[in-house]
């Protein structure tokens, strides 16, 4: 038998023999999942360098605003307390119950610019890291409150735990005297509404958990039985037995659920009018 031949069916013996073992992994239950364990060291840092070579490449071409304006940073505190600090901690104050028992353990964010960018943690913030808890906030928080977060982290290092918790300060309803903080979320005015986007109504559907419970169709899950499924969803007559079949009317369901019916399991997830709008035009192209 020639050389070439053994080395390819030897290359082909390994390939099926690695296909077994990864096979019985899998499907043996081998590799524990359990949140009480951490990774082994090889896997959890080839997992981290997978990330930050992504998050580098895929953050290359974004162009940060400025960052020093103070309005800025304070509106980035009260995100940080509002959305971070549970998981992540703050000078002077630990992480809560749920940043404590995740697997990986999110980490302090106090050096976060040492080892990023800030172009690089608007994307982390924005996009979040799959399979690891950190959330994806696109959907969640405006792009100002988003860079403000950003501008909040580079101002962390310098932060002492009273001036963190000067910094994040709620006031209480009505003082007298007090200066005006900046809120997180939504400005007085809202931003005006866009054209239905299906393909951002597409990648909104699961950050509003629907995809937990409704099988749709170009959507990842893990074939829930909780609501319908939502294939053809686009070509039937009636929404939820009650409205008709139109984008105005599936933005109507969509936000305002109860007022809908009452009586459904189905929550009100605080879609916007923009997100409800573009998921609408999606689910109306599933016919």
């Amino acid at each position: 038998m020639g050389a070439p031949k053994t080395a390819l069916l030897t290359v082909a013996a390994l390939g099926i023999a690695g296909v077994a073992a990864g096979a019985l992994v899998v499907y043996g239950g081998l590799y524990d999942v359990a949140a009480t364990q951490q990774h082994f060291q090889p896997v959890y840092s080839m997992l981290e360098t997978a990330m930050r070579q992504s998050v580098k490449m895929r953050a290359r071409n974004i162009e940060p605003p400025r960052l020093d304006d103070e309005r800025l940073v304070m509106r980035g505190a009260a995100c940080f307390r509002d959305k971070c600090v549970q998981c992540h901690g703050a000078p002077g104050v630990a992480q809560g119950d749920i940043g404590k028992s995740m697997q990986p353990l999110p980490g302090p964010l106090v050096d976060a610019r040492h080892h990023w960018k800030p172009r690089e943690l608007y994307w982390l913030t924005k996009h979040g890291i799959r399979m690891s808890g950190m959330p994806a906030w696109e959907f969640r928080l405006s792009e100002e409150d988003l860079w403000s977060v950003v501008a909040f982290m580079a101002r962390l290092p310098e932060l002492t735990p009273q001036q963190y918790a000067e910094a994040t300060r709620v006031e209480p309803t009505g003082a007298q005297g007090a200066p005006a903080r900046p809120a997180c979320g939504p400005a007085d005015g809202a931003a005006p509404l866009r054209a239905a986007d299906a393909q951002r109504g597409a990648r909104a559907l699961p950050q509003y958990a629907c995809s937990a419970c409704h099988t749709i169709p170009g959507i990842t899950s893990s074939s829930p039985n909780v609501g319908p499924p939502l294939a053809g969803i686009g070509g039937r007559s009636l929404i939820a037995g009650k409205l008709a079949n139109t984008p105005d009317n599936m933005v109507r369901w969509l936000r305002h659920t109860h007022e809908v019916d009452p009586l459904t399991a189905m929550p009100q997830m605080g879609v916007s009018e923009q997100d409800a709008r573009d998921i609408a035009a999606y689910l109306a192209a599933l016919r």
